[in-house]
This record gives structure tokens, C-alpha cells and sequence, in this order.
């Protein structure tokens, strides 16, 4: 419970309470105020401050480039308070065009590649607007369109929503993660977009259906190829879905009658490492014998652009190749859509239409307060030559107030209220002509503001032809105003401009694809070495070169077992699992070379699971399995309840609170048991005595514990040969021991 004290009360809470509240008062502001872009202009609150703050710095397109470091630190101390990383970045990434279907900000300097090199400091890069981010979002910002709001610190004014005049959210997309949502919107073209937008001006009942015919789907800077056109329309109609997208591959001949693959466009989620990790996936597809007809890979990629060369063996099927590499790495790969926006101030997820539809309010809402302010202005305007025009008319009395006038107050008096008191004029017919003046202040400020050349004829002519274009502009404004048909068509000329300024081909291609059908050839069958050191590293080794280096490779390696290559290995733990691998999937190493640690092959946890024994499946399946645990329990179960199983890990037997396995064997001609307490109790029984049970039993007892005695070693005998241990620094023989029953005490040996 927590109190909370004012003046004259105390408020008592409980912490849940406080919690919950401040929790979600949190969440919202990392959702609304950081990770998700608005949909009127497609930002995140720090994109829209990097580009206000490049705009008031005056970095515009046709002026000189400025450092990255100025940019940040002045959108740092004056709007976004959060670290300059941050703001670097977000600066960033709206200058690479590998990751924006329009680039914002036009970098001068390294800012990185689509291969995963990261931009240079920003004490190096400079940068400065895109003409598109002027024309498109900050050209209206002077004409009151969006509101503005105190910045963090109340010392500046930032706009809430920068004015763009197309749907930015579509056009370069968005991804973010808030607390407990996350945002993913692919870009698309911004030829189709326009087009988009203009009919669903025209016709507002447009299905989501209608809408694709313009905006076929995604379009992304790196090309390829959406594969399930058909999904699309689900995808857009809910805004969420996964799109499949295809790396471009052409086949070419090389060297010696080969046939390479060449990999020309990437999917658009192998940006960055992604490229790196293709490769090696596809080296690694190649050493496991997947696909051994790989004999290279290289990268060729240059700024002309993507070129990664797989050179294959002559002969090779290299269409089969092509299906194998769509189908194991991320050549082809999924890109999950969440069109999640922030609208109204509140998270929504939001379809095509329902996004399109969204921009259009937003641009009716901007275009009236475009052409409100621009009426006012020409109104102003309108009233200040009105009063140039009426003034010349009577130039020679307007001079006479002013000679007459002691100071601009009097005078303006006079023009304004008519007031004559202590103004000389040289008649009383002049004094009543200017008492009927009656002139508005701005146009008694701009009289007495005029300059005398302004008296020329040719000036007069110019007054009256710009009070002519004036009232042009005012009776069209008024109309846009009052006639929302002819404000939509002023909108779609101006889109019309746009697209004709900045409308590019689609690099993205959408088609229905076939499932990619593998004809995966099964791999010789040859005989490797399964090695495990102790540290759980695996590794496989040529027999050959186990047997020329045995004694080696024994010191090295806690378990080394014969397998063929098809076969499965065995592991079981002392928490009572069996974690199966494929020996296929096991790396092929020299001697000397480290494998690869058994938590990447299977679900083993080298920190909570001790390795007690390795084998084979085929072994398994051929055999039966003894188990002991600490707590005296032992079984045997028979090996082909464990084989056939499909999952990669199972509970090879039932454990009870506080237990642990202590020893796992296969039985072979094993006939005697040895099991061994911390105190020193020895006991010794026949194989035969120990139950046959499934692999879901715990067991039978095998030796009766004394108070806190447990297990501490065990062993499988077989009584014809001598088995000998060392225990206490003595010598002590197992086989000539005295055999007992199961269940009893044992023997306690000093």
C-alpha cells in the first residue's frame, strides 16, 4: 500500500495500482512518441525532427551540405532529447536508397551499404535535404497548415505532423517495435501509389480489390520477386500477413562448359548480414554434401549492384540446384506485414483502403487550410491596394493631410477616423474632404508607407493589374473553398505533377510461383567417426583419419563412435533426455580443427545437462538401455522404444522431484551391476534382477539408501572378465565381489 500526502488529505493506493498506470502510461509514450509512424506523414516522431531541423538549419537540396554531427546535435538539444545514435541512425537510414522505396535525406559520404557495412561517424558524413522531401514535406509548412507544439523543454516550436502531400507510410514503408507491438509496412511504388490516391479520390466506394489494380503490390528497392501474388488481398484487406519474396537468379555459362548461377537482385530481408549469412549457408551446402555440385561463391557486387556468382560442376543440374537454394536459405524468405500506425493519436492497424483513405482526409484537411490562409492573404493584399488605388485618386488631399500633420499619429488619425483636430489645411473644403477618407489601418499604414514613386503612370497601371490578379486569386481560392470537387481536382493536378517529376518503374515483381519441389539425391553411405570433446563440441572425421591419428584423437575426445552418414547420434543427459542429430548435420573437420558446440545441433544445454552417454540409433535400435539415478532407482528399457521418434529431443525416462540420472549404458553382454553410495555402501546383483520398463517408469529400487546417502557411481559387468577400480588409493577388484540381491544395503568398504 502505498500514501500519498496533499495539503489537506492523504490519498491511500495500492502499488499494482501505481504500477499498472505508470506502466501504461509508459507504453504509451514509447508507442505514440517513438517506435510507430504517424499516417499522415509515414514518420517516427525522430525521422520528422531530423527533417524539420534540416529544414529550419537551411539545408536545402540547392545549397551546400552539412556535417551529420551540426544536424544531429542541434535536433538533439532542440527537439529530440534521446541520444545522438538514435538520431544518427534515423538520419541514416533515410539516406540509403537499399532500404527507402524514396530516399529523404541525400548523404555526402559513407553511409553504409546493402551488404551490411555500417555508416562512417557523423564527425565525417555530411548531408542536406532531397528536393522530393521539400516538394513533398515541407513546401505548405510556412502556409499554417499543421499545428505546431512546444518542444521538450518549451523553448521551440516543432510541427506535431509534417504537411506530405503523398502517403509516405506507403512509399517507403515503416518498421518499429513498441512495447507489445510492433509495426511492419513494406514500401511501394510511388508511380502506382499516385495513381492510387487520385482514383480513390475520384471514387471513394473503392474496394480494396479496385485499389490493387493500381497498386499491384510492395515494391522494394532491392527488386525480386513477391511469389504469392494471391495472398496479397488478404494481406491488404487486414493489414497483416506474410509476403513471399524471391531473390532474381539468371543461369550463365563460365569456364569450361560449367554453368554458374547468378544471383542479381536480393529478397529485401537479406539487407545487411544477410548477405554474408547466404553465402556461407550456401559453402555449408556444399561441405555437408547437400549440394556437392557447389564448387564457388563469390561476391561481385559493385554500385551497378548485386552479383553473387555460385559456380557450379559441369553437368550439374543447375535448375535443381536453384529450387535447393530457394528452399535451405533466405534467398527465399517471408517478410511479415503489420500495418500498424498511429492515427488520432491511438495505435491501429490499418488496411490499403483504410491507409489511402486516412492520407486523403489529411491532404483535404491541409489543402483547406492551404487555400484559407492563402485567401486571408490575398485579402489582406486586396485591402492594402484597394486603398493604394482609392489614395491616388486623391493623392493631392492625402498630401495636404500630411504637410499639415504634426506627427504619423495625427496623420494616421485623419485617414482612419477623420479626425482634422490640429491639421492645417489650406481650405475648409479640404478639411471636409478628409473627413470622409475613412481608410482602414492597413491601408492608412501602407499610404503612409508609399513611396512617391509610386505615382508614376506606369506604377499606377502595375497596382491596378496586381489588384486585378488579386481578385483573380481570391474568386479561386473561394471557389476551391466552397466547391470540394474542384479542391479534389486541384489535389490530383498536383499529384499529376509529382508523379511526373518523380515516378519510377517497378523494380518488384508479383506472380503466383509454384511451391519449390527439391529432388534431393540421397547421399552415399559411407562410414564417419562421431567425435565429442569434453568441452561439447562435435565434430565428424574420416575414418581414415581417425585411424592413422587414433591415439590423438581418443586423448581429444570424450566419445568417438562409429556411424554411417544417414544414421542418427544418441545423447542422453542427466536430466533424463535423449537429444537425437543428424550426422548429416554434424560439420566434417580435420584433426586438429574445432566442431561445432552440441547446443547449436540440438536442444542440449551445456549449462543444465551433463553428458552420460553416446550412441548411435542403430545401436540403439539393436539393443536394450540400462538407467541409474542418484536416488538408487535403475531399469532397463529396450532401445527401440527410442527409435522412430521424429522430434529431436524426448524424455528417455520418468524422474522424481530431486532426482537425477547417474549412469546410462547399453546393456551389450553386460550381466552384473555395481552401484556405489557417498558413504562408501557397495552393492553388487544380477542384470537379470533389474525390471524391463517403458521409458515413461522411474524404475525399481536397486540399492536401499541410508538418510541422506545417494548414488555416486555405477557399473555394468560382465562376470567372465576381471574389472578392477581404484577406491581409497587401493586396489578393488568388482568381479570377485560377493553378488547380493537387487534392493538391498550393500557392503560399506573402508
Amino acid at each position: 500500500m502505498s500514501s500519498v500526502v496533499t495539503h489537506d488529505r492523504i490519498i491511500r493506493t495500492d502499488y499494482s495500482e501505481i504500477m499498472q498506470k505508470n506502466y501504461i502510461d509508459y507504453a504509451m509514450s514509447v508507442i505514440v512518441a517513438r517506435a510507430l509512424p504517424d499516417v499522415r506523414d509515414g514518420l517516427k516522431p525522430v525521422q520528422r525532427r531530423v527533417l524539420y531541423d534540416m529544414y529550419e538549419l537551411g539545408t536545402r537540396y540547392d545549397r551546400p551540405y552539412r556535417k551529420c554531427a551540426r544536424i544531429v546535435g542541434d535536433t538533439m538539444g532542440k527537439f529530440h532529447p534521446h541520444g545522438d545514435s538514435s538520431i544518427y541512425d534515423a538520419l541514416v537510414v533515410m539516406a540509403q536508397d537499399f532500404k527507402k522505396g524514396r530516399t529523404l535525406v541525400d548523404g555526402h559520404g559513407n553511409f553504409g551499404s546493402i551488404e551490411g557495412d555500417g555508416a562512417a561517424a557523423m564527425r565525417y558524413t555530411e548531408a542536406r535535404l532531397e528536393k522530393f522531401t521539400q516538394d513533398v514535406f515541407l513546401s505548405d509548412l510556412d502556409k499554417n497548415v499543421i499545428p505546431f507544439m512546444p518542444n521538450f523543454d518549451e523553448t521551440e516550436k516543432e510541427p506535431e505532423v509534417l504537411p506530405a502531400r503523398l502517403p509516405n507510410i506507403l512509399i517507403n514503408g515503416s518498421d518499429g517495435i513498441a512495447v507489445g507491438m510492433a509495426t511492419s509496412i513494406p514500401p511501394h511504388n510511388l508511380t502506382e501509389v499516385i495513381e492510387a490516391v487520385e482514383a480513390y479520390i475520384k471514387d471513394p466506394t473503392l474496394s480494396t480489390e479496385d485499389l490493387m489494380k493500381y497498386i499491384k503490390g510492395p515494391d522494394f528497392p532491392t527488386g525480386g520477386i513477391v511469389v504469392n501474388k494471391d495472398d496479397l488481398k488478404e494481406i491488404y484487406e487486414t493489414g497483416t500477413g506474410k509476403i513471399r519474396v524471391r531473390g532474381r537468379v539468371v543461369l550463365e555459362s563460365g569456364k569450361n562448359g560449367k554453368m554458374n548461377i547468378v544471383v542479381t537482385e536480393i529478397p529485401y530481408t537479406m539487407i545487411g548480414a544477410g548477405i554474408g549469412k547466404f553465402m556461407a549457408d550456401c559453402a555449408a551446402l556444399a561441405e555437408n554434401k547437400t549440394c556437392p555440385e557447389i564448387v564457388d561463391i563469390s561476391n561481385q557486387s559493385s554500385k551497378e549492384g548485386i552479383r553473387i556468382v555460385i559456380e557450379c560442376r559441369k553437368g550439374a543440374d543447375v535448375a535443381n540446384i536453384r529450387n535447393i537454394l530457394f528452399k535451405k536459405t533466405k534467398l527465399e524468405d517471408t517478410f511479415g506485414v503489420n500495418m500498424l500506425v498511429v492515427s488520432r493519436g491511438r495505435p491501429e492497424t490499418m488496411s490499403l483502403k483504410g491507409l489511402l483513405a486516412s492520407h486523403v482526409d489529411f491532404q483535404f484537411e491541409t489543402a483547406t487550410k492551404k487555400y484559407q490562409y492563402l485567401l486571408a492573404r490575398e485579402e489582406e493584399q486586396r485591402e492594402i491596394q484597394e486603398g493604394l488605388i482609392r489614395a491616388v485618386d486623391v493623392i493631392d488631399l492625402i498630401i495636404e493631410i500630411l504637410r499639415g500633420s504634426k506627427n504619423r499619429k495625427m496623420a494616421m488619425d485623419c485617414l482612419v477616423s477623420g479626425k482634422t483636430e490640429g491639421i492645417h489645411f489650406k481650405s475648409d473644403t479640404s478639411r471636409r474632404a478628409a473627413r470622409k477618407l475613412l481608410f482602414t489601418e492597413k491601408q492608412a499604414n501602407a499610404i503612409l508607407d508609399m513611396r512617391l514613386v509610386k505615382l508614376i503612370g506606369l506604377e499606377i497601371d502595375a497596382l491596378n493589374a496586381q489588384h486585378a490578379e488579386t481578385m483573380k486569386k481570391i474568386a479561386h481560392y473561394r471557389e476551391l473553398l466552397d466547391n470540394k470537387n474542384l479542391l479534389a481536382a486541384d489535389i490530383i493536378t498536383d499529384l499529376e505533377k509529382l508523379r511526373k517529376e518523380y515516378g519510377v518503374d517497378r523494380r518488384t515483381s508479383i506472380e503466383n510461383a509454384r511451391e519449390i519441389v527439391i529432388e534431393e539425391k540421397a547421399p552415399e553411405e559411407e562410414e564417419v567417426v562421431f567425435c565429442l570433446d569434453r568441452f561439447g563440441y562435435a565434430k565428424l572425421l574420416d575414418t581414415s583419419t581417425y585411424e592413422k591419428n587414433q591415439e590423438a584423437a581418443d586423448k581429444e575426445n570424450v566419445y568417438r563412435i562409429r556411424v554411417m552418414n544417414t544414421d542418427r547420434v544418441a545423447v542422453f543427459t542427466n536430466a533424463g533426455k535423449l537429444h537425437y542429430l543428424k550426422v548429416m548435420d554434424v560439420p566434417r573437420k580435420k584433426l586438429r580443427e574445432k566442431g561445432v558446440p552440441l547446443d547449436n545441433l540440438t536442444r542440449y544445454s551445456a549449462q543444465d545437462e551433463d553428458i552420460l552417454c553416446v550412441t548411435s540409433e542403430s545401436e540403439l535400435a539393436q539393443g536394450s538401455v540400462f538407467f541409474a539415478t542418484k536416488a538408487g532407482l535403475v531399469k532397463v528399457t529396450p532401445g527401440s522404444e527410442f527409435v522412430s521418434v521424429s522430434r529431436g529431443t524426448i524424455q528417455s525416462t520418468k524422474l522424481q522431484d530431486g532426482d537425477e540420472l547417474l549412469f546410462v549404458s547399453l546393456t551389450g553382454d553386460m550381466n552384473q551391476v555395481v552401484l556405489r553410495t557417498e558413504e562408501g555402501c557397495f552393492l553388487k546383483f544380477p542384470l537379470k534382477e533389474v525390471s524391463e520398463l517403458k521409458k515413461t517408469a522411474a524404475g525399481v529400487r536397486g540399492i536401499a539408501l541410508q538418510g541422506e546417502d545417494t548414488v555416486k557411481e555405477c557399473w555394468l559387468l560382465d562376470s567372465s572378465k576381471e574389472f578392477e577400480i581404484i577406491y581409497h588409493d587401493q586396489s578393488l577388484s568388482l568381479t570377485r565381489m560377493r553378488v547380493a540381491r537387487r534392493g538391498g544395503k550393500g557392503t560399506k568398504k573402508k
